[in-house]
């Protein structure tokens, strides 16, 4: 059984347009109005902080800024990432309950997204212990990074899969915090150039198997206030109570990484 979602696509969008979209779309899906939706697309070049972050992460901030980048600090958790062309940034908006029993086996659905992602492309991405994102290689270098703010209920922030992004910021910080991170690019493993807006249809697709969703046309919460989509799926019992407030003290202390 499938039910409905939006998903919202976009090339290119600044990083405080989407955050303020997202904080929209949020407020719609909390009130109902709204199924829950994927955001896909690509930012400008910019560095964002979660709340875990430090200054000993990124150093130093003017020098950012006077090399042309934006840097926020935002609500999400884990620490230093940077997002830039290249790279397809998924930001979903889910009733967080409809899906699974917590935080850790949300971050587990996202990881699997991306893996089906990258096995298309005969990329084998992998889970490291108490490192969420996903990973290649035996000496793992981190492909795809994960931040994640649960909202009332609501998911947003969200994944980042690096595609053909350059990786050349990331030497200027600490990757998500992780001392000696090694970052690397579908394009990196594969020795040549993969097409983004292809990448960002396989997320889609497999974001809808992994939970059930099916893409509808978008709806206008203004026009359409009758709408209510406040709890189209199963709700987590008891046993899945527990284990969300049992997973959100593990991720308030560091399980949510960028």
């Amino acid at each position: 059984m499938t039910s409905p979602g939006i998903l919202v696509t976009h090339d290119r969008l600044d990083y405080a347009s989407a955050w303020d979209l997202q904080r929209r779309l949020v407020e719609e899906r909390i009130t109902g109005c709204r199924p829950d939706t994927l955001l896909l697309l690509e930012h400008e070049p910019v560095f964002t902080v979660g709340r875990s972050g430090g200054a000993a992460h990124w150093g130093d901030e003017q020098g950012l800024r006077e090399s042309g980048y934006s840097l926020y600090r935002v609500e999400r958790g884990g620490s230093v990432t940077y997002h830039g062309p290249g790279q397809v940034v998924g930001y979903p908006i889910l009733r967080l309950r409809n899906f699974c029993p917590g935080p850790k086996a949300y971050v587990r659905l996202l990881e699997e997204v991306l893996m089906r992602t990258l096995a298309d492309w005969d990329i084998a991405g992998r889970r490291v212990e108490r490192l969420p994102g996903v990973w290649v290689g035996p000496e793992p270098a981190k492909i795809a990074a994960l931040g994640v703010r649960i909202a009332r209920g609501v998911t947003m922030h969200g994944f980042a899969l690096n595609a053909t992004v350059d990786l050349a910021p990331f030497q200027r910080i600490v990757p998500c915090g992780i001392a000696g991170c090694r970052v690397t690019s579908m394009a990196e493993l594969l020795g040549q150039s993969v097409d983004v807006a292809l990448v960002r249809q396989r997320i889609a697709d497999h974001f809808a198997e992994v939970f059930g969703l099916n893409w509808i046309t978008e709806v206008d919460c203004a026009a359409e206030p009758a709408a209510d989509f406040s709890d189209e799926g199963p709700v987590a019992g008891v046993a899945g109570e527990r284990e969300r407030r049992r997973s959100m003290v593990s991720l308030e202390h560091g399980g949510e990484r960028a």
